[in-house]
């Protein structure tokens, strides 16, 4: 891809890795269009508030909001259903855990593909991290590959839109340090699942986040409940 060339829909959680992913694309776009989802998320207040942030940081003047208000309904997560807690971070779980929103980011490519063939973008941001996240399946490079071919079988002939994972193969760290590269503001982002004022530290994406921020050197500058990070244990990996 030339840089600058692409008219890009960028997916914007308001949490850091979309922030970096946002980052990436705009300096990778000759143009951006920022895309947000309220889908009934315990921090959906705060999520939203940060992507218009975000959009005012970068004077993107192009900006979808939209209701998926479903999932809650749908349920099945402790993101969206208050009667499953949200669970203690635990950073080498294996299994995938309850704040898995089942198949949410179709949800969110779907809405982005209609917007970018409506606009004529070709390009989708989506800030999904497979390699060093909560395991979720709908963040694997094979899923985003899988759904590139069905936005070709969908949309029409002369529909080219590419879906571009920036984040896909790195860890949290590295993240971090390619955020403080392209001067993101990471004081406008948001992580945390369970809390909107105040961190809590202890879920699962509060704690990869930390960590990325400890192991890459810098100040989180994001207020927490707490900054405990587990020590690792022997014979896991470095980043």
């Amino acid at each position: 891809m030339e840089k600058r060339k692409s008219f890009s829909v960028v997916l914007v959680s308001g949490g850091m890795d979309s922030l970096v992913c946002a980052g990436i694309a705009v300096a990778e776009s000759r143009r951006c269009a920022f895309l947000h989802a309220n889908y009934g998320q315990r921090t959906e207040k705060k999520e939203l508030e940060s992507f218009h942030k975000i959009a005012d940081f970068y004077n993107v003047k192009d900006r979808l909001v939209v209701d998926l208000n479903y999932l809650k309904h749908i349920g099945g997560s402790a993101l969206t259903d208050t009667s499953i807690d949200v669970p203690p971070g635990e950073l080498e779980r294996k299994e995938i855990p309850p704040t898995y929103v089942p198949f949410r980011n179709a949800h969110f490519l779907t809405i982005a593909t209609s917007w970018a063939e409506v606009l004529g973008a070709d390009r989708i941001y989506i800030g999904a991290v497979e390699e060093d996240s909560s395991g979720y399946p709908d963040c694997r490079e094979s899923f985003y590959r899988a759904f590139e071919g069905a936005i070709k079988e969908g949309t029409r002939p002369t529909t080219d839109i590419k879906i571009v994972t920036p984040l896909i193969h790195l860890k949290k760290a590295e993240i971090v340090k390619r955020g403080a590269e392209l001067g993101v503001p990471f004081e406008l982002s948001w992580s945390c699942y369970k809390e909107g004022e105040v961190a809590c530290g202890s879920c699962d994406s509060c704690l990869l986040r930390l960590r990325g921020f400890l192991e890459a050197g810098i100040e989180d500058p994001i207020p927490y409940e707490t900054r405990a990070i587990p020590q690792k244990t022997t014979g896991e990996e470095g980043t």
